[in-house]
Order: C-alpha cells, then sequence, then structure tokens
C-alpha cells in the first residue's frame, strides 16, 4: 500500500492499496493498521464504520463537526466520487487549504481527513457507495454545515447537482458556519 501525504491540508494522507488482478476481478486489502501506524496515526482511533450510497449528480457536504472534530478515512467503494477537503482548523500551517480527489472502485484509495477539516463529495456515476471509517460516534447537536456552493471555497464541482438533503441545500456560507462553530466550540 503507497501512502502520500497532501500537501494543501497538513496531516491528510491518501492511502492507494497495490490491487491484485486476474481473470475473476480483483483482491486488495482497504485498511491496514501497520500502515496507518506508519503514518503517526492510531489504528485503533477508528470506532465505526458507516456506508452511503448516492445516485449521479449528488452532492454531500460540506460537513464538518465542533467540539473535538471528527478524523475519517473516506473510500469509494464502488463507482467514482469528486471528493473535497477544506482545512478550517485556525492553527494548521495549511488553514483555508483545499484538496480535490477522484476516488473510486477501481482504485479502492482512502483518503484520511484530519479533524476540524470539512468534507464533501459529489457521485460521478449512477451509483456510487462511499465508506467511512470515523475516530468518534455520531454527535447530531455537533454537526456544521457549509453551503456547497460558498463563494469563498469556490469548489468546482464537475456536474450539475441533482439532489441534495435540505440540511446541505440550507447550509449556511462558510464566514456563518464558522461564527456557528465557534459559538459551538471548536478543536
Amino acid at each position: 500500500m503507497k501512502v502520500t501525504e497532501v500537501p494543501a491540508i497538513a496531516g491528510a494522507f491518501l492511502f492507494e492499496p497495490t490491487p491484485y488482478a486476474d481473470e475473476r476481478g480483483f483482491f486488495c486489502r482497504t485498511f491496514d493498521a501497520g500502515v496507518v501506524r506508519s503514518v503517526g496515526l492510531n489504528p485503533d482511533a477508528f470506532i465505526q464504520d458507516s456506508l452511503s450510497r448516492s445516485a449521479r449528480g449528488v452532492v454531500r457536504g460540506m460537513h464538518l463537526r465542533s467540539g473535538a472534530g471528527e478524523a475519517k478515512l473516506v473510500r469509494c467503494s464502488y463507482g467514482r466520487i469528486f471528493d473535497v477537503v477544506v482545512d478550517l482548523r485556525t492553527d494548521s500551517p495549511t488553514y483555508r487549504g483545499r484538496a480535490v480527489f477522484e476516488l473510486s472502485g477501481e482504485t479502492q484509495a482512502s483518503v484520511y481527513i484530519p479533524a476540524g477539516c470539512a468534507h464533501g463529495f459529489q457521485a460521478l456515476t449512477e451509483i456510487a457507495d462511499i465508506s467511512y471509517r470515523i475516530d468518534r460516534a455520531h454527535d447530531p447537536a455537533e454537526e456544521v454545515t457549509i453551503a456547497f456552493d460558498d463563494t469563498e471555497l469556490a469548489i468546482p464541482w464537475p456536474l450539475p447537482v441533482t439532489l441534495m438533503s435540505q440540511r446541505d441545500r440550507e447550509a449556511p456560507s462558510l464566514a456563518e458556519a464558522l461564527k456557528h462553530r465557534e459559538s459551538r466550540g471548536r478543536r
């Protein structure tokens, strides 16, 4: 498994497995505690795995958590997605940095997103399954959502948005969301 630091987001990593392919399909390791440990992360910190399925054009995000935040490992297990990470840690050397990735079921690459970073994605295929491995139990009271089309973020979503949750549609601007996060306490 190859690991690459993400220059635009301090503490973020891209994990790219080496699939074994033959006439039956492929096999690959998508998580390896030793590899995760080798870059200074604690593999035992992950406590929950979740899965979402989205249709082509769906946008989920931009999401982050107040309080201690939430670190996560994100992988597209089926289909393809346009994945976005924005560093919103005021004490980070890459504060306001943005990184985009195309994650796919073909590569099974994962992105490690440090706590305090906003995350979102758009499904590029008719079906896209996204696996999340997170380090804290979900707490709806800590959810912070930022408008996907915030002009300050200027995210170049590749497709027209076909559907999103009401919460995401009504999300405040980046400036408003950051004020709200501050009032709740941030990492």
